[in-house]
């Protein structure tokens, strides 16, 4: 889709479907402009593209008019054919020795100077590309980085309200089409424009009458045939799209087949298909009909026009109004400035896309990050916390749905070195908890305090040093084994990495694998089992050796016997940090200091397990019979 298409005004051109493009106006002009400010020291590598550009454009004006004097010396003469009342004496048709000597010795000298020029173009268009493709890669290298980094360093709430895919469209196909754009769009467009002023200039020079004509016929062909082409490529997207749904019928009846047929349904899904090809077939002779059209419209208008010039040139040749060599570089010029007059609306729509796409960028660079530490010198864990932590009447509703408060006056704390479980229905708020104390978002209202210092008052970097989380879904990176824990402390030695493999009950299953550490895990992680992901994640955690700890879930997914080795392994890491565990099975949390019963996002209960399992009718002593009723089932 980013690709640049192919010229033409076949509908063949393109079958993908466009990029959405911007209006060219003043505002958009000045924030594509802004692109050059990532040029740096390269700026002047894209003006010395410009001078090779110009020169490129100005060496194709000249072929038109050394070609068109060479083929007027098949004539005989710089004059044109005999005139006809000297057509019956021989030595005015026949040339003479010395003319021809003298016609072959101007051919050569012509021959010679398209050689030259065709040198000079060659050597004009090695320059124009490689300039102008070292600046717009160095160019898109700067954007990449810029772009990529503001999105790292954009708060959670943005991530909330933009998808993952649309993000990185914006980094991979928008930079894309900019760089496609300013590699050959732009260097296109200009030549083309410069080829059409300049090869109507020379049309003018050749013969006003003729170019009056031209001007009359070609321009508005050429137009319409570039918006025909352009409808035959709409029709054509149309006929494929409709395949794509088809398609998707026949993959989900056939990765579904045991339910097409279960519920037997297999009449329901053939009258879908039948309905989606008749929809293949509709699309399939609008496109048919148009493409006809279109190649009736190619022979007789376009070819006709053309054939109209050359009649029209060869009438004022014989009037003696027009020399043969004349005509040949009028027709060489017209068909220059047709082929860039059909050629120039695809190039200024390419133009428009480039510029929505810089637009798009510019809403993520202009927006506000977080104030991260991105300096990869900047020293590591310059604060440490002791662990004490504290919630004081917060309440926090998330940015896209502003309709529901998720937690409504939550007060609790925590001394440094204990456990607190946090428990309650789905729903209830737990996870939020969670990624209030990362200050993945700050709370409308109320306070997060550490060590008794408001936590606005530190550093963010430094403050999530101190942290670590171990997920119920770990993703990993599709690197190794080796990298992925490697990625809670960067650049820990293989002694740190090995230990707290160990610690975290990962090292024999790391072991048993003939890579050991060097054992890729694959995409996400899915070369591993949900058990051995938890455990590199444990592992990563351990690496950080953070004050607060924070286990989401951690076990909820796991089968028992993973279930107990990862619990062993998170037993090791709480030792001497405060954790936060949130849970669901209520026997993992029997042993917390203290724990934490959240409903409809408010604290309903507080105390040990056995002060809550004592407490008659409460939500917690609910909950565990429940859940023990269900483990007895």
């Amino acid at each position: 889709m980013a690709k640049h298409q192919r010229q033409g005004f076949g509908p063949e051109s393109s079958s993908k479907e466009e990029m959405p493009k911007a209006k060219i106006n003043k505002k958009s002009l000045k924030s594509a402009t802004r692109l050059f400010s990532f040029l740096g020291p390269h700026k002047w590598k894209f003006f010395v593209g410009l001078i090779f550009l110009g020169l490129t454009a100005a060496t194709a004006i000249v072929f038109p008019a050394l070609l068109g004097k060479l083929m007027g010396l098949i004539g005989g003469s710089h004059a044109g054919p005999p005139s006809m009342a000297n057509a019956e004496k021989l030595d005015n048709v026949y040339l003479t020795a010395q003319q021809a000597t003298d016609l072959t010795a101007m051919a050569d000298k012509v021959g010679l100077m398209l050689l030259v020029l065709f040198a000079l173009q060659a050597v004009f268009s090695f320059g124009r590309v490689w300039f102008f493709s070292q600046a717009t890669e160095q160019l898109l290298a700067s954007l990449r980085r810029s772009t990529f980094s503001q999105l790292l360093k954009m708060p959670m709430s943005y991530f909330s309200s933009h998808q993952a895919a649309e993000l990185n469209s914006r980094i991979s196909a928008d930079i894309t089409q900019i760089g496609d754009t300013l590699t050959v769009g732009v260097a296109e467009f200009l030549r083309q424009l410069i080829i059409i002023i300049g090869g109507t200039l020379m049309i003018c020079l050749i013969s006003w009458k003729l170019a009056l004509l031209m001007l009359c016929i070609i321009p508005p062909v050429a137009l319409i045939t570039v918006f025909f082409g352009r409808k035959i490529r709409k029709y054509s997207r149309e006929v494929q799209d409709r395949v794509a749904e088809s398609n998707v019928i026949v993959g989900e009846s056939m990765q579904g087949i045991a339910n097409v047929k279960s519920f037997t349904n297999e009449s329901f899904e053939i009258a879908r298909y039948t309905k989606s090809t008749g929809n293949i077939l509709i699309n399939a002779m609008r496109y048919a009909r148009a493409r006809g059209g279109f190649f009736s419209f190619i022979i007789f208008c376009l070819f006709g026009s053309i054939m109209v010039l050359v009649w029209a040139g060869v009438q004022m040749t014989i009037g003696h109004n027009l020399y043969a060599g004349d005509l040949m570089k009028f027709l060489l010029y017209t068909l220059f400035v047709a082929a860039s007059i059909g050629g120039i609306p695809e190039q200024y729509a390419q133009i428009q896309r480039a510029v929505g796409a810089s637009e798009r960028i510019f809403e993520i660079l202009d927006e506000t990050p977080e104030p991260i530490d991105t300096n990869p010198e900047r020293e590591r864990r310059r604060l440490k916390l002791s662990g004490k932590l504290e919630l004081k009447n917060l309440s926090f509703t998330y940015p896209t749905r502003k309709e529901f408060q998720v937690l409504k006056n939550i007060s609790l704390s925590a001394n440094a070195g204990e456990t607190i479980a946090i428990v309650g229905p789905s729903g209830s708020g737990k996870s939020t908890i969670a990624q209030l104390l990362l200050r993945f978002y700050d709370p409308e209202n109320g306070n997060l305090f550490f060590d008794g210092k408001d936590a606005r008052e530190y550093d963010l970097t430094d403050l999530r040093e101190n942290m670590a989380i171990v997920p119920q879904d770990v993703l990993l990176f599709g690197g190794s084994i080796r990298e992925n824990i490697a990625y809670g402390k960067p650049g820990s030695t293989d002694e740190e990495i090995v230990e707290a493999s160990k610690k975290a009950n990962a090292y024999s299953f790391i072991e048993s694998f003939p890579d050991k550490f060097d054992t890729l895990v694959g995409d996400r992680g899915i070369q591993l089992s949900g058990g051995q992901r938890q455990r590199i994640a444990i592992a990563r955690a351990v690496l950080k050796n953070p004050a607060i700890l924070i286990l989401d879930e951690a076990t909820s997914s796991l089968d028992s016997e993973s279930e107990r080795i990862v619990q062993e392994a998170l037993d090791k890491l709480m030792i001497g940090r405060t954790s936060i565990v949130i849970a669901h099975r209520l026997a993992t949390i029997r042993n917390a200091d203290k724990i934490i019963v959240v409903e409809n996002g408010k604290v309903v209960e507080a105390g040990t397990h056995e002060e809550l399992i004592a407490m008659d009718n409460g939500l917690y002593r609910s909950l565990s019979r429940l859940q023990f009723q269900g483990e007895m089932a």
